[in-house]
C-alpha cells in the first residue's frame, strides 16, 4: 500500500526567519501523524539552515511512525544518523548555495565512497535510500553500493506539469512520467524499493501515485504550504486521500 512520508523542513524554516523558538517541528510532526502521515522526513544540512541536531533528537524520541533522515553522505551526518537510528537514512546530494536540492545524488560517479557510507549505515542497523534521477545508469549503481530504497527526483515532471498548462496529458508530461515509470520497473527489478518525491503538489501528485509499484512519496514544501491555511493536520489528510484514490 502506497504510503506519504511528511518533510516538515520548511515549519523550521519559518521558525529560523526569526531565530526563536516557534514553531516547533516536532508539534509539526504530531499534528502530520494525527492527519495520516506515515512517516515524517527531514534533512539536516550541513549549515543547519532549517533542521537542526535537537531537533532530530527529540524527533526520534518523541514521534511514533517512521523517521527518515535526509543527509550528505559526509563523515559527520553518517555519524549522526548511527547515533540516532532513524528508520531510513536518504543520501542526497547539498549545495551551500542551492535553495532546496536540485538534483540527483551521482551515485555512478561515486561508488567507492557511496558504498561505504551504505555499509556503515547498514551496520548501524539502518535502511539505506539513495535520491537519484530517472536514470537506469543510477538504479544500477544504486543498487551495486547495497542500497535498500531509491527516491526517483520528480522534480522534472513537476516542472513540466506547472509549465505546461497544469495538464497531465501533455506531451511533456507524458514523458517525464515515462521516466519515472521506466526507473520506477528498473528500481523494483533490482530488489529495491521504489519511492518518489521533490515539488510533488495537489495538482501533480495523482499520476506519480498511480504508478505500478511505488512505494512511498515524500513532500513537504507543498503539505506546509497548504497548512497555512487549514492546518497541518488537514493538509495532510487531503494529500493522503489524493495518493491512496490514485494508488486504488
Amino acid at each position: 500500500m502506497i504510503e506519504l512520508g511528511v518533510n516538515i523542513d520548511h515549519v523550521a524554516t519559518i521558525r529560523q526567519a526569526r531565530r526563536t523558538y516557534e514553531p516547533d517541528p516536532v508539534w509539526a510532526a504530531v499534528e502530520a501523524h494525527l492527519g495520516g502521515a506515515d512517516g515524517i522526513t527531514v534533512h539536516l544540512r550541513e549549515d543547519r539552515r532549517h533542521i537542526r541536531d535537537e531537533d532530530v533528537r527529540r524527533l526520534r524520541e518523541l514521534t511514533h511512525i517512521k523517521l527518515n533522515l535526509e543527509m550528505a553522505a559526509t563523515p559527520e551526518m553518517i555519524g549522526i544518523a548511527c547515533r540516532l537510528k532513524p528508520e531510513m537514512a536518504m543520501l542526497v546530494p547539498e549545495g551551500r548555495q542551492e535553495i532546496t536540492t536540485e538534483g540527483g545524488l551521482d551515485v555512478a560517479g561515486q561508488r567507492t565512497e557511496l558504498a561505504q557510507a551504505v555499509k556503515r549505515l547498514a551496520d548501524a542497523g539502518i535502511n539505506t535510500s539513495v535520491f537519484i534521477d530517472a536514470d537506469a545508469r543510477q538504479v544500477e549503481a544504486a543498487a551495486a553500493i547495497g542500497a535498500r530504497v531509491c527516491e526517483i527526483h520528480t522534480g522534472p515532471y513537476a516542472e513540466a506539469f506547472h509549465a505546461r498548462g497544469r495538464d497531465a496529458e501533455s506531451r511533456a508530461v507524458v514523458a517525464e512520467l515515462a521516466k519515472i515509470r521506466a526507473a520506477g520497473e528498473a528500481v523494483r527489478s533490482a530488489g529495491m524499493r521504489f519511492n518518489a518525491g521533490h515539488a510533488l503538489n495537489y495538482f501533480n501528485v495523482q499520476p506519480v501515485a498511480a504508478l505500478p509499484g511505488v512505494r512511498e512519496l515524500h513532500i513537504g514544501h507543498a503539505i506546509v504550504s497548504r497548512a497555512v491555511f487549514v492546518g497541518i493536520r488537514e493538509a495532510v489528510r487531503e494529500m493522503k486521500r489524493l495518493i491512496r484514490e490514485a494508488a486504488a
